[in-house]
């Protein structure tokens, strides 16, 4: 009950402007959930940074959840779980043409992504290297368009452009409740704050009687639009991001090894192929030699010879130094929506970035 009354006496003071918000002068799409976890918030990230990673210069900022950093931090091509947390660390590595950074406070992290480099003329004049070194960084880092901002919803002092939140097919937000009595981080009425609702891992075969039950029960207003996403799996990859040639078929027994929230898609997908044997840690749990010892243990009291151990792409950068010689393959995951609605939700983001992109460009002539 005290949980629920803080985060809504929180939320009132917001609304009421005694806590101010700010609004960058970058465009900036965020990407949260009401609840703790669990509802695919990294490859709907990927998804965007796909579609608007050729076409401007974007970045992606999150909180970097369990790094052994603090404050500010840039990738700086090490694609280091360490600094940056396992999934910026993931996206990282994927998506190299996208300036990734982590900061437990969002309005900070923008700010210095958005910061004008220093002239060469600021640099101190006893250190010509170090003036050629900032001249250099004035010239090569390009100003950019747009950031992605990751797990954001509930960090109400910045403002995004484009607000999406996510709600889980399997635990949508109007069937659960405020913690501790379930896993929601602020009451229902947030949802209001969206602009964009998808309801996340649903079946790939969507009954459209369900759909409409679901849209009904999401209680949305006139200007929020809805869309319904599925996970599609593609081949697995090796630990180091290379391509398994790995038939599930002929596989006797797979060992799904998972530290997230809700993986049950997962198990269910690698069940349709071959056996499986589940075994799963918390969220973003850092894995140990312990806990390796525990997993080689169990994975060699799996029957049959042709045998595997799969994970997930966020678990992955975790497990890369403890895997030894376990056969660990990861499955990739990409975002679909139904009823082929991804050229409408690409037009409907792509248009709103466009406008936002030219609203503020024509705010800082005016300025």
């Amino acid at each position: 009950m005290w949980y629920g009354i803080g985060v809504r006496i929180r939320n009132g003071l917001f609304s009421l402007g005694l806590l101010k918000q700010q609004a960058p002068h970058i465009t900036t799409i965020g990407v949260g959930n009401l609840s703790t976890g669990g509802t695919g918030k990294t490859p709907h990230v990927e998804y965007l940074l796909r579609l608007f990673g050729d076409t401007y210069r974007v970045a992606m900022l999150s909180r970097g959840y369990k790094r052994k950093s603090k404050g500010f931090v840039v990738d700086d091509g090490s694609h280091d779980a360490a600094l940056l947390g396992d999934e910026a660390a993931m996206i990282a590595q994927k998506f190299p043409n996208v300036q990734v950074a982590v900061c437990e406070k969002r309005v900070e992290g923008v700010r210095r992504l958005i910061a004008e480099p220093p002239k060469p003329e600021e640099a101190d004049e006893e250190t010509p290297e170090a003036a050629a070194e900032v001249a250099t960084e004035a010239v090569d880092t390009p100003k950019l368009d747009m950031i992605v901002l990751d797990d954001v919803y509930q960090h109400r002092y910045i403002k995004p452009s484009i607000n999406i939140l996510l709600t889980e097919y399997r635990h949508p937000y109007f069937k659960d409740h405020v913690l501790p009595f379930g896993n929601l981080r602020e009451p229902q009425s947030g949802r209001y704050r969206a602009n964009i609702v998808i309801v996340t891992k649903c079946p790939a075969r969507l009954n459209p009687i369900e759909r409409h039950n679901i849209t009904h029960d999401l209680k949305l207003q006139n200007y929020q639009k809805v869309f319904f996403s599925y996970f599609v799996y593609k081949p697995l990859r090796t630990l180091d991001g290379h391509e398994a040639d790995i038939d599930l078929k002929r596989v006797d027994y797979a060992m799904v090894l998972t530290g997230i929230a809700h993986p049950e898609n997962l198990v269910e997908e690698v069940r349709r192929y071959c056996k499986v044997r589940h075994m799963g840690f918390a969220d973003h749990h850092n894995y140990s030699a312990r806990d390796m010892e525990q997993v080689r243990n169990v994975f060699n009291g799996l029957p049959g010879s042709r045998k595997i151990i799969i994970t997930t792409e966020k678990d992955a950068p975790r497990l890369m130094h403890l895997a030894g010689e376990l056969p660990i393959y990861v499955q990739p995951v990409e975002v679909a929506f139904h009823q082929n609605e991804d050229s409408n939700f690409d037009a409907l983001i792509r248009s709103s970035v466009k406008e936002n992109i030219s609203f503020l460009s024509k705010l800082s002539i005016w300025s």
